[in-house]
């Protein structure tokens, strides 16, 4: 049977992936109004279910010199794609691989090198595996933030950039949560495109609503909470984002 999350557990998570590192028990039970000891309960049970899988630091390791991070873009055939996934996890600078429920460029892969020479051997060993690569761009900036759903009410929900990527010939890729009240919101992207809510050169190409990651369709309805990547051929203007903002 799935292990269900109450609120306290909800606020738990929002608190660790906010920050870890300084958040202390006795913190999270002053919040929620419980014992220091019941918050280490539930971490120790989060943890033992899997929902809470590590503590990860998070290295801007552009600041280190002479050090570069990539992301590929890679297609695996779908029934290679898990196998494969742990593949890539194991060549030497590579530091995360997400599984995408698509056909095409089903893997993004981040890797971090040396110089460019090191980043060539990650892309060399990756296409060794058997993975077609079908784009490779540097990581200018990336952003975390916890899922606002899980946190006090009185956290600001408005749109968050969640991780940004510049592609060749001025080409976007943006990933940012929608908020409540967007306007955007309980539109299917279909309807959100006749009314002139989305570009015709921006393109819906993923959502993660509850942990789970939905292909996007004309008829899938856009929600509060979900996770939206968008594609744009050119740079996104920042009315294009307002519609996902209160």
């Amino acid at each position: 049977m799935d292990y269900r999350i109450d609120e306290i557990d909800k606020r738990i998570l929002y608190y660790l992936a906010q920050d870890a590192r300084n958040t202390a028990a006795p913190k999270i039970a002053d919040e929620v109004q419980v014992t220091a000891a019941t918050i280490r309960n539930r971490i120790r049970q989060l943890e033992e279910q899997g929902i809470l899988q590590g503590y990860h630091a998070d290295i801007d390791y552009e600041r280190i010199e002479g050090y570069v991070t990539y992301q590929f873009n890679c297609t695996a055939p779908i029934p290679e794609r898990d196998r494969l996934a742990q593949a890539a996890f194991e060549v030497s600078g590579v530091v995360s691989v997400r599984e995408l429920m698509t056909g095409h460029a089903n893997l993004a892969i981040k890797v971090v090198g040396a110089d460019t020479n090191d980043v060539s051997r990650i892309a060399s060993e990756l296409s060794d595996l058997g993975l077609e690569i079908d784009d490779e761009s540097v990581v200018e900036g990336e952003y975390h933030h916890p899922y606002h759903p899980f946190g006090p009410e009185d956290v600001p929900r408005g749109p968050s950039l969640a991780d940004f990527m510049s592609l060749a010939g001025g080409a976007e890729v943006v990933e940012f949560t929608v908020s409540d009240g967007a306007e955007i919101a309980e539109k299917t992207i279909e309807t959100a495109v006749e009314e002139g809510l989305l570009a015709d050169e921006v393109l819906v190409v993923g959502i993660e609503r509850d942990g789970d990651v939905l292909t996007p369709k004309g008829e899938t309805e856009i929600r509060p909470g979900d996770v939206i990547s968008l594609f744009s051929k050119e740079p996104l203007e920042k009315d294009a984002m307002e519609v996902f903002g209160t």
